[in-house]
């Protein structure tokens, strides 16, 4: 009796392309026609643009945790775990599941879509001792910790301990880090209302980044109003300064400044996934080289896309590449699985093009910044704007009734302080979160793919 075998197509990455890309698949594509697989740690999609406001307590960690079963016409296949290396010849992923069992995973297509980690630098000490703002634990964490050292140094009689225990310092001065120091700091002074040992105007955060502007993505207007709002709430903004060294009690800027702090969070821009070298293919910047329809050149079935590749912006021409934006990355998730689609039926692929719609910037209560469409907001309209773009971005009516929930809960009620004890007595700074170190090497991916035999999920 002869087996009819279906196509896979593997998805790796459940960011914003990858769950746009198994979302289109599993509404266009025939059951019969191919078999759909998700390799992702988590069985949730993360709207990463709200992260801050769950550091500062805004909204809850669920909110912005979309889940993945919740489809009515799911189907796709997931695997609990990380791609750590990909043999484009055998056409083999090597997966790390959350039991750290290594598997090898075939696959007939293969959409690559792994995301980006943070970007560090060789700073001494940084990564032993700074917090990052790339996943909800670690934003739980942030917020857990600044509400402690409201506590901590609200129990110390020693006033240098104070003040270094309610100094923050925010490194990055792109669209994460400007709103992580906008949502703490609104939080931090409305919890200081509540410490009356403590005097508020002991409380400092600093907002510093190696470029000349803040957020020049903006422009210089709109950039300029938003550094006047954070300096109007007392962040204090240095530009052209970054960290030279990172200790567990004081921070060295490059200028020469030495902050006590216990508070270091790390938001200088992102790299693509280190899942990318494994392959062994070209790249722009650390990014996939692939064409306009999000293909990989001379690898039959290999598409990429989102924070990992660079896709060529058509819209601005001059060979510019897409940003690693959300906007882009979900279009781009659904022009992927159509070309996924036309390939497996025998059909041309289309080239991604898409014009920018504008930037938002939420910093917090009714203080905001934004650019739909080239026009320039400031104050309640662009907070409008932007809460508007988030909300309706969010994927499921689950989400936004809970994000919408808490939007109006917390602009009735006010912040809650409290501190829930997560991971109160581990480490949990940059090493602690992005698993940078388990990757493969390519030859250790070829070895490990040609020495298999069986075992496959």
């Amino acid at each position: 009796m002869d087996t009819v075998t279906r196509p896979r197509i593997l998805v790796v990455g459940a960011g914003f392309a990858g769950v746009e890309c198994v979302r289109r698949l599993e509404r266009k594509l025939a059951p019969h026609e191919a078999d759909v697989t998700l390799v992702t740690p988590f069985a949730y999609q993360l709207y990463l643009p709200l992260l801050p406001q769950v550091a500062s307590g805004v909204l809850t960690p669920q909110s912005i945790a979309l889940s993945l079963r919740r489809s009515r016409r799911y189907r796709t296949r997931i695997i609990p775990g990380g791609a750590i290396g990909v043999d484009l010849r055998s056409k083999v992923c090597v997966i790390r599941t959350i039991t750290d069992k290594i598997v090898n995973e075939r696959y007939d297509y293969i959409v690559l879509a792994p995301g980006s980690v943070t970007r560090t630098f060789d700073i001494p000490g940084l990564t032993e001792h700074a917090f990052g703002m790339k996943t909800l634990a670690e934003a739980a964490y942030i917020r857990d910790h600044v509400i402690s050292q409201l506590d901590l140094a609200d129990a110390s009689d020693d006033p240098a301990e104070r003040a270094a225990r309610l100094q923050f310092v925010v490194v990055g001065g792109g669209y994460a880090g400007t709103e992580t120091a906008a949502c703490l700091q609104r939080l931090t002074h409305a919890a200081v209302q509540r410490y009356p040992r403590l005097d508020p105007g002991l409380i400092k955060w600093h907002l510093i980044d190696i470029a000349p502007k803040l957020m020049p993505e903006l422009g210089d207007k709109l950039g300029r109003s938003a550094q006047e709002i954070l300096k109007r709430r007392g962040i204090e903004v240095s530009l052209g300064v970054s960290i030279a060294k990172a200790g567990p009690e004081e921070v060295t800027f490059t200028d020469g400044r030495v902050v006590p702090t216990h508070t270091l969070i790390w938001t200088a821009g992102v790299v693509a996934s280190p899942l990318i070298a494994t392959l062994g293919a070209e790249t722009v910047k650390g990014r996939l080289a692939v064409t306009s329809e999000m293909c990989l050149p001379g690898h039959d079935g290999v598409f990429a896309l989102g924070d990992s590749a660079a896709v060529p912006d058509l819209a601005k021409g001059d060979g510019a590449v897409c940003p690693p934006t959300a906007q882009h990355a979900m279009r781009q998730g659904r022009k992927v699985a159509d070309n996924v689609m036309a390939a497996l039926r025998g059909q041309s692929l289309q080239p991604y093009e898409h014009k920018d719609l504008g930037l938002v910037v939420d910093l917090g209560g009714k203080d905001a910044v934004s650019k739909p469409l080239g026009i320039e907001l400031r104050g309640l309209p662009a907070q409008v704007v932007a809460r508007g773009y988030h909300w309706s971005a969010l994927r499921t009516n689950v989400a936004k009734a809970r994000v919408l929930t808490n939007w109006l809960l917390n602009a009735v009620a006010g912040d809650d302080f409290v501190r829930t004890g997560f991971q109160a007595r581990k480490p949990a700074r940059l090493k602690d979160f992005e698993y940078t170190d388990s990757y493969l090497t390519p030859e250790e991916v070829r070895e490990r793919v040609e020495g298999r035999t069986a075992g496959s999920l």
